[in-house]
């Protein structure tokens, strides 16, 4: 009798999967956590979209600086069919050679902004296509999910599910202070943006299978903050087992003097430092500030080492406590944002001696600056490997403490038109995400040619761990033994690592 109502009760169950997972998907109706939610079709009906699904519950009033907390439940079915609110922000404004393209929409942004989109081409519930879950760049102060550049349909027609993201920023996202800490039970403050990137990793495990996506086969991917929080989530023991590769563009914080992350005292010191200085001495009164007024507030506000959201990243990869997940991550040939304040050649020099003292001679001669121009190309190639330390760094620790592959690149292509600013930072994303349509730019073949190769590498990685393909040049892994990274320019072909004396340097500096 056992048997027979456990044979029975299997039976049941198979059953009631298999009505579930064989549902097609209906753009009007799909169930989600929170209610049902409809979107739309993409202009030639391949490609299902849905904007603006609420991940966590508002994170207002006594919300905030809190850990992102379960979706409110909606009735009826929720239209998600046009743009969420980007979290609350300055008004985008064009700046260096970030466009309006790169920039979120002017409306909406709010407080209220913990929302992501899906772009699915999945017909039935039952297809597990693989999934990325793309983390947007700003600087942890700017950018949405929404930014015309990220638009998913394109990697979607690849046979792909994209998913991109909102979460806090600036002083919302990012605020370490003692008195938030000693409100927490684990003790810590600031990673609440970091934290919400959870949430939606955790949203994803658990509705993405409505959308004909495999929770198991989960790709996280960014660029600049983006990669950042990439490296934040490969070593955070929240994230673990929510994704199964990583992307990294440009960004990370393997290597000290990344100029994002800082340690969790001292940044809760600085902080009560700055708000009294703007008058704000009570925790109950920043709660109620209007976010208008938060806003105001200057100030650097990013990740922090806490130690339970985000470890010493350099010392959890050496000590295998992290995610060891395939890595694609590489950085672009004029990445720097920044020359930091101009200086003449002599005081560039005695500033050198100062800082590496008996190494300085060293220094200069990978660093020189003889001249004002061999100085600007100097600070040029420091300002390029802000980035490129970080992501040479980790692909190294990657392939020698891990067990999966790294795959580094080198982006050079200059996209043609104006204003020039080289192969700048961002420039390469739209060449991989397959977006160029929404940027104007005078693009030439070349470039459309460089999109169909990036973004297929792309997905190939998305879909296998391995980016190689078909009619695509050969990818090494990366091998600190034989450093070779795929460059990205007017020609796609595998070469050494670039700067390779320079990194060298600069890695010994981190030992």
């Amino acid at each position: 009798m056992r048997k027979l109502l456990f044979l029975a009760t299997v039976i049941i169950l198979v059953s009631c999967q298999k009505e579930v997972a064989d549902e097609p998907i209906s753009v009007s109706q799909v169930k989600v956590t929170g209610g049902m939610i409809a979107g739309k079709l993409s202009d030639d009906q391949s490609i299902k979209v849905f904007k603006g699904i609420p991940f966590a519950a508002p994170p207002i009033g006594e919300l905030r600086w809190k850990a992102p907390q379960p979706v409110v439940p909606w009735g009826g079915v929720l239209e998600t069919k046009e743009n969420p609110a980007s979290f609350t922000q300055n008004p985008p404004v064009p700046f260096f050679a970030w466009s309006e393209e790169f920039l979120i929409p002017k409306e909406p942004i709010s407080e209220d902004g913990l929302y992501l989109n899906v772009w699915t081409p999945a017909e039935k519930t039952t297809e597990s296509l693989p999934v990325m879950v793309w983390i947007h760049g700003g600087g942890f102060s700017g950018g949405s999910g929404t930014v015309p550049l990220y638009d998913g349909e394109a990697l979607a027609k690849k046979g792909i599910v994209v998913v991109t993201i909102n979460y806090r920023l600036g002083i919302f996202g990012f605020l370490a202070h003692p008195e938030l800490s000693q409100e927490n039970p684990e003790g810590v403050s600031g990673n609440y943006g970091v934290l919400d990137q959870i949430a939606a990793l955790e949203w994803v495990k658990n509705n993405i299978q409505s959308f004909g996506g495999d929770p198991s086969n989960v790709t996280i991917a960014g660029q600049s903050a983006g990669a950042f929080s990439v490296n934040a989530l490969v070593v955070s023991p929240k994230a673990k087992g929510l994704f199964h590769k990583a992307i990294a563009e440009s960004g990370g914080m393997v290597s000290r003097g990344n100029g994002l992350v800082s340690g969790l005292k001292s940044v809760e010191k600085r902080n009560v430092e700055n708000l009294k200085e703007n008058g704000i001495t009570d925790l109950d009164d920043l709660r109620q500030i209007s976010a208008d007024s938060l806003l105001k507030i200057p100030g650097r506000f990013s990740p922090v080492v806490d130690g339970v959201v985000i470890p010493s990243v350099k010392n959890a990869i050496e000590t295998g406590q992290y995610a060891d997940v395939p890595l694609l991550t590489g950085w672009n040939a004029d990445d720097g944002v920044g020359l930091g304040p101009e200086v003449k050649p002599n005081l560039f020099r005695k500033n050198a001696q100062k800082q590496y003292g008996g190494r300085a001679g060293e220094y200069l001669e990978l660093f020189p600056a003889d001249d004002e121009e061999q100085l600007l190309e100097t600070r040029q190639l420091i300002s390029e490997l802000f980035f490129g330390i970080q992501n040479y760094t980790w692909a190294k620790l990657q392939a020698q403490y891990g067990t999966q592959p790294s795959y580094l690149y080198y982006f050079t292509r200059i996209p043609p038109g104006e204003p020039n600013y080289g192969a700048f930072h961002s420039a390469e994303f739209a060449y991989a995400l397959h977006t160029l349509k929404n940027w104007n730019r005078p693009f030439e073949e070349v470039d459309y040619q460089l999109e169909e190769t990036m973004s297929t590498y792309w997905v190939n990685f998305i879909k296998s761990r391995n980016p190689n393909g078909e009619g695509l040049p050969e990818w090494p892994e990366f091998d600190p033994e034989n450093p070779l990274v795929i460059q990205f320019g007017e020609e796609v072909k595998s070469v050494a690592v670039p700067h390779w004396r320079q990194l060298k340097f600069m890695e010994s500096l981190n030992q």
